[in-house]
């Protein structure tokens, strides 16, 4: 049995063998642990039985090329860059790592919006400067309303955190249910707290799902807050708001490709916004985390009981 992992996965060929092992030992385990381009995805995949990435974008041009693959493992919560459709012409089962990057994102969140609302990089500026706090005063995330939409496990991660800083927290979700200390509303109604955070799936339902029209319930010092996927809200509407004062600051790690974004993406000269590269993910815990989902993944599917699969 052939696996080969066609991706970096943030750790060290030895640690990923060294977690391999706790969970399989008969297998012949390739790591490429650089970014290949299309030709050499399509050459390291070829006689592969499995293959493991993360957040590469995998077209049917790369795909059909994996004659011997019986199953994909991506290293990562969302699957909206792989054609599943190619996947399952070639009865290619494909499982994620959900849940590996559930802390890391939440913690994201409040990081981002504790730097907004406490003005973080201007101070660290003026202390540079020899300047004092002067215009510096910020806001507290304790008593504002907390606005989340999508409540799985990360939603529901950021929730716990949210109340534990003494915020009023609504959730807007498909599958509504009774927790304490949420409530549970409309999306017209969540937009219109003082903090609003994204959390759902991209696809063709949730695509621009944040249009003008949200953006616009929203209050005059609210901010959005996307550590989702790009694609769900809309950013030149977002900037237009920013830039109008129509709300108060974004806090923003995705976007509709994988950074570098181009300079003339909209958000790049907004105002009141903090902008990270995708890496609410990016943590050494959440990477272990992964390694151990991936080769449990693995192992459940030599087993003939895979889990994790993508319908």
């Amino acid at each position: 049995m052939k696996v080969v992992i066609i991706e970096s996965l943030g750790i060290s060929e030895e640690e990923v063998k060294k977690i391999s092992k706790e969970y399989i030992s008969d297998i012949e385990l390739i790591y490429h642990n650089t970014k290949g381009s299309i030709d050499e995805l399509k050459e390291w995949g070829r006689d592969a039985d499995i293959i493991v990435e993360a957040n590469h974008p995998l077209s049917e041009d790369i795909i059909k090329e994996w004659k011997k693959c019986k199953l994909l493992v991506i290293g990562f919560t969302g699957v909206d860059h792989v054609d599943l459709d190619a996947c399952k012409k070639r009865n290619i089962l494909v499982c994620n790592c959900s849940g590996y990057s559930t802390s890391g994102v939440a913690e994201l969140v409040f990081g981002s919006l504790i730097s907004l609302m406490r003005k973080i990089k201007e101070g660290d500026n003026n202390v540079r400067n020899g300047l004092d706090k002067t215009g510096l005063i910020g806001n507290e995330i304790d008593g504002k309303s907390f606005g989340i939409i999508g409540y799985g496990a990360i939603g529901s991660r950021v929730a716990t955190i949210a109340k534990a800083f003494g915020c009023e927290v609504y959730c807007y979700t498909r599958h509504p249910k009774l927790i304490d200390g949420i409530k549970f509303v409309s999306l017209e109604e969540v937009m219109q707290c003082d903090i609003v955070s994204v959390h759902v799936p991209s696809n063709s339902e949730t695509y621009h799902l944040i249009d003008k029209n949200k953006i616009g319930l929203m209050k005059k010092n609210s901010i959005l807050i996307n550590m989702a996927r790009g694609p769900i809200v809309n950013y030149e509407a977002l900037s237009e708001a920013l830039n109008s004062n129509l709300i108060g600051g974004a806090c923003i790690d995705v976007f509709e490709e994988e950074p570098p974004i181009n300079a003339n993406h909209p958000l790049i000269n907004s105002k009141n916004c903090v902008l990270t590269p995708h890496v609410g993910f990016a943590t050494k815990e959440a990477f272990i985390k992964r390694a151990h989902i991936i080769f449990d993944n693995i192992n459940s599917y030599l087993d003939g009981n895979p889990k994790n699969f993508i319908e």
